[in-house]
Order: structure tokens, then C-alpha cells, then sequence
């Protein structure tokens, strides 16, 4: 059978190919992508359910004087493949490798930087006023957006303003009914209704002044062709609706498209997931917080679960199973969350809002406004908290601890392992303490017999792990674990201190002039941006005090961390087993 896709290397390799041989170049596509996730891991439902429409994209337009954005970018391996990175693209996600998302840096082909979702058509459209500014009538701007993504708020901002913008613009919706989870909300019921033929006269989108076309079969690659190449005349600005299905190509992988999303290592013949086997491993912090949850709950008929679309990677999914009308997917809408959780609060609920840290930062100010400035007792369930590994710079959730220390009334705890976790959930939940943020790493905890009878932590204080006399080491959160290994290492054990301080704010003013008192030198660690977070609390307090006690911070340097393990990445960052124990040497 003849080979396509060895022999396109870019666009225009793919212009040169006939229409009736692009169905094979689909095929081999898939194939391509299918065995390289299959071994290196990544993102494969997103990415197999766009390929034909891919093919087509780059087929009609002139990529990469034309624009095209990858809304959240999950579905762009085929797109980078296409466009010059087939032969590195088993580096996809590893270190020094190509990014698991379009980033400008890597390809011009990569017209704008995505990771979060909703943000492709203000990016389009900004791109389209420019180009409408500069006299430039033959750019043509295309932006992919999926049916989850097209619901959040941001989306709705950038269609809103679209349609009054006479920009040569074009969305084409991706719709297959899932994000990560399957997709919710009046919207989702809406395009559910257009795709049946059921859908009131109306069309929404061209109510919002676009000229719209669909829905159509999006892995029909000759008809998705033939429509490009009309909407390519059509001036203004224009939304093609196409049905896809996620995981097209793989059985498994459309079977079941919650698991396929990310499905780690699988046979890429049949698709079987291929679990590690050997020792029993702690269980993950996700799902320590989704059963605690549902444990409290069970108790507490107050509490409520809420999260913007990550059922599944938060693990609330186990209340919305168990307890279903007090646990809440409200889609990708996590300014919503917030102050829909703050709403909640003002009527004596108890609610638990389980966000990803790097998504709680396009909910800042309702973080501020909504809930602290009112001192309302939401419960900020940070996952995801630090380092994550391969997903990268858009994704790290480092900056948590910096953008929350700041605010009034908010109190910021950091779990050390699964029982610390459970406890502040207990404790929360027991007593009215105001806004809290708990936040945790994504990935395993470090004890097997986590299910510890609950008790109360007392806000603000801190716990002595081992007394030393020379050196203290205040850590807080999952990486204090490290230090325990560092301990069993130095030479002179009983001169290091080490303490779990837990709590961010309020620091445990009491303990920590104890420290100072009794150590001549301070170590503080955290998987968290050094300017303005843990260590900068510590100088500050050293600073009220008038203390001069050398401070060395160990946190996460003034730059953005690239890609790689968790392992990794902690050694780009310097908090890495060899820096704090070649420190500790040398003091």
C-alpha cells in the first residue's frame, strides 16, 4: 500500500496530493499518532477525532500566512505532525522535546499559545482587527473550538463581540459531545437538539450575526473540503458546525472517552491499557480528597461539591456517583464555580470547590470579590498544586500560594500527606473558619494506610518533625516528604531541624520565633514560585521580628518551567534532592 504521510513534511507537501487519496492519508495519520502515544504517552482521543479535519484545514488554507488556533490544544498532534515535527514528534511531552501544546516558540505554524480552554476565538479575532488594520484583506483566521470549550464564558465574550466585528474570521466548532468528561450544560442540550433537527427556528450563533453552516460529518474529508474552500469567499465572520466522534480510529478509545482522553500506555493494536504492576502504591491526593469528601458528606448534609469540568481528574466524581444532587459539574466555567460556590456559602451550605490550580487563576478576582471580601467559608480544593510534569508551563501550578497569600480573610493550608488532608477536610467542615485553600500535588501521597480517624487541626499551627541544632528546615506541603530522605543522608542528622509548617497563612508566629531563636541558619521549601510565596512569608516575618538568621529559599526560580517528569522538572527549578543536600553539605 502506498505511503502518504511519509512524504509530507508540510502543508504544501499535502496541497500536492490529490482529494480522493487524503481518506489513506487519514488512515496512515492515525496509525502514526495511535503508536507513538501508545509507548510515550499523551493526549490521543482529542487528537484522533479532529484528523480528517486537520487534513482539511491545512488542505484549503494557506497555513501559515493564514492563521489557525487549536482551542486548549489537546486535539494538535495531528496539526504538528503536518506541519514539519513528524520526525520529532516521539518527543512530544518529554524533555528538551516539543510541547504537548501549540506554543508559538516551536513552529510558525503555532499561530498562538493554548493550554487553558475558551481562548481561541478572542485570540482569532484579535489577530483578524489586525489584520483588518493593516489593509490586509487576504488573511484568512481560523479557530477550532470544541462544544465544551465554545460554553465557557470567555468563548461567549469573544463570539459576543465576533459578531459585530466584520472581521474574515472563522470558527469551526468541534462538536463530539466531551471535553475531558462529557460535556454539560443548556448548550450542550442545545447543539444536541441542532444535531437531531429538533432545535427551535432560531440558530443561536446566527442570532450573534455569524453566518452559519452545519452541521456536517467532520471525518467526511471531501465535503469538509468543498465547504472550506465556499467559506473561504464568504466575507465576515462565520461558525461551521462539525460532528466529530473523540478517539475515531481506536475502539477502545471511542468506547470509552473519559479514559482515552489521556490513556498513558496501551497495546496499539488492541487498545488495552497497560497497567504497572508490582508493589502496591499510596493512593493519589485526588482521590484521598474524592472519598474523604464523600465520607464527610454522608455526615454533614451542608456539604456540596462543585467543580468546572474535571469530574473525573479531581475525583468528585465519586460524590457526583454517590450523593449526585449535591456534587455539581458546572462546565469550563470556573469564575462561575467560584461564585456560584460563594452563593452557596451566604445559605449555610458547605461547599468544597475542587479547581486545578493553574485554572483557579481565571477566577482571581472572583476569588477576591465573591468570597474573601465577604469572608464566605468556601472550601478551595486546590489540585494539581506545583510541578505537574509533562504537561508543562501551562499547567504548573506554582503561582497559587503567591496570588492567594495576599488576600484578606483567606487561610492557605498545605497537606504534607493524606492524613493531613483528610484532617483539614474534617476540620472545615466541623466549624464556620472563613475562606480556606487547601491545595496538593497532582500524583501519589506517600502512606498505603491513609483512612486515619479524623482529627481537627488548629488553624495556623505549624508541627516539629525532628528537633535539630543547627540548621531548620521549614517545608511546606507533599515535598517536606523529601526531607525526610535528606535527613537519613547528611553526615550530621541531629543538627538539622526539620518543620512541617502546614500553614501559609497564618504562619505559626509562636513556632517560628522558636526557630529563630534556636537555629543559626533557616531553610524554607516549597513546590511553589519563590517571589511572594512560603519563603518570602518566612523573610517577612524574619524582617517584623528583626531577626537576621540567614534565610536560603528553595522554591521555584523567576522563570517558566518547561516540560518534562515531575522528577525533571524539580531539577530545572533547583528543588531537587541533589541542590537542597549539596546546600545543607555546604552550610
Amino acid at each position: 500500500m502506498k505511503k502518504l504521510l511519509t512524504h509530507i513534511n508540510s502543508p504544501q507537501d499535502l496541497k500536492k496530493l490529490s482529494v480522493s487519496e487524503l481518506p489513506l492519508l487519514a488512515q496512515e495519520l492515525r496509525e502514526f499518532i495511535i503508536d507513538i502515544i501508545a509507548t510515550k504517552e499523551g493526549h490521543l482521543g482529542a487528537s484522533l477525532g479532529v484528523v480528517e479535519l486537520t487534513i482539511a484545514l491545512h488542505y484549503v488554507f494557506d497555513t501559515p500566512n493564514d492563521k489557525l488556533i487549536w482551542d486548549v490544544g489537546h486535539q494538535a498532534y495531528g496539526h504538528k505532525i503536518l506541519t514539519g515535527r513528524k520526525e520529532i514528534f516521539d518527543t512530544n511531552r518529554q524533555k528538551d522535546g516539543i510541547s504537548g501544546f501549540p506554543k508559538r516558540a516551536e513552529s510558525e505554524y503555532d499561530d498562538f499559545g493554548t493550554g487553558h480552554s475558551s481562548t481561541a476565538i478572542s485570540a482569532i479575532l484579535g489577530m483578524a482587527m489586525a489584520s483588518k488594520l493593516k489593509n490586509d484583506q487576504s488573511k484568512q483566521h481560523i479557530a477550532v473550538v470544541g462544544d465544551a470549550s465554545i460554553a465557557s464564558g470567555m468563548a461567549f465574550e469573544g463570539l459576543n463581540h465576533l459578531g459585530v466585528s466584520n472581521t474574515n474570521t472563522l470558527i469551526v466548532l468541534n462538536d463530539n459531545a466531551i471535553g475531558i468528561d462529557p460535556s454539560v450544560g443548556a448548550l450542550k442540550k442545545y447543539l444536541t437538539n441542532v444535531k437531531k433537527g429538533t432545535a427551535k427556528d432560531e440558530n443561536i450563533f446566527e442570532c450573534l450575526n455569524l453566518n452559519y453552516s452545519g452541521p456536517m460529518d467532520g471525518h467526511d474529508v471531501h465535503t469538509l473540503i468543498a465547504e472550506l474552500e465556499r467559506l473561504k469567499n464568504v466575507p465576515g465572520p462565520k461558525l461551521l458546525h462539525v460532528i466529530t466522534t473523540k478517539g475515531k480510529g481506536l475502539k477502545k478509545a471511542e468506547e470509552n472517552q473519559v479514559v482515552y482522553h489521556a490513556p498513558g500506555k496501551f497495546d496499539k493494536h488492541t487498545g488495552e491499557r497497560i497497567h504497572k504492576t508490582g508493589e502496591e502504591q499510596p493512593p493519589k491526593y485526588q482521590d484521598v480528597f474524592g472519598h474523604t469528601l464523600v465520607e464527610l458528606a454522608k455526615k454533614n448534609e451542608k456539604i456540596v461539591g462543585i467543580t468546572p469540568a474535571m469530574p473525573t481528574g479531581s475525583s468528585l466524581k465519586f460524590m457526583m456517583d454517590e450523593i449526585p444532587d449535591r456534587a455539581f459539574d458546572v462546565g469550563i466555567a470556573e469564575q462561575h464555580a467560584v461564585t456560584l460556590a460563594a452563593g452557596m456559602a451566604t445559605h449555610g451550605l458547605i461547599p468544597f470547590c475542587n479547581i486545578y490550580s493553574t485554572f483557579l487563576q481565571r477566577a482571581y478576582d472572583q476569588v477576591i470579590h465573591d468570597v474573601a471580601l465577604q469572608n464566605l467559608p468556601v472550601v478551595f480544593c486546590l489540585d494539581r498544586a506545583g510541578l505537574v510534569g509533562q504537561d508543562g508551563p501551562t499547567h504548573h501550578g506554582v503561582f497559587d500560594l503567591a496570588y492567594l497569600r495576599c488576600i484578606p480573610n483567606l487561610t492557605i493550608f498545605s497537606p504534607m500527606n493524606e492524613m493531613e488532608l483528610r484532617n483539614m477536610m474534617f476540620t472545615v467542615q466541623q466549624e464556620s473558619t472563613g475562606p480556606i485553600a487547601i491545595r496538593y500535588p497532582r500524583g501519589s501521597g506517600v502512606n498505603l494506610e491513609w483512612k486515619n480517624q479524623f482529627e481537627p487541626i488548629a488553624l495556623g499551627k505549624a508541627r516539629c518533625l525532628q528537633e535539630g541544632s543547627k540548621i531548620a528546615i521549614l517545608s511546606i506541603g507533599h515535598i517536606g516528604n523529601r526531607v525526610s530522605e535528606l535527613l537519613e543522608k547528611v553526615e550530621n542528622p541531629d543538627e538539622v531541624g526539620h518543620y512541617d509548617m502546614r500553614f501559609v497563612k497564618p504562619l505559626d508566629h509562636k513556632l517560628l520565633k522558636q526557630v529563630f531563636q534556636t537555629y543559626d541558619h533557616i531553610i524554607t521549601l516549597e513546590d511553589g514560585c519563590k517571589m511572594g510565596g512560603f519563603g518570602s512569608a518566612i523573610l517577612e516575618f524574619a524582617n517584623q521580628e528583626n531577626f537576621t538568621n540567614p534565610v536560603k529559599i528553595f522554591g521555584i526560580p523567576d522563570n517558566f518551567v518547561e516540560h518534562g517528569t515531575i522528577s525533571e522538572t524539580h531539577t530545572m527549578a533547583g528543588i531537587d534532592f541533589d541542590a537542597i543536600f549539596s546546600y545543607i553539605k555546604s552550610t
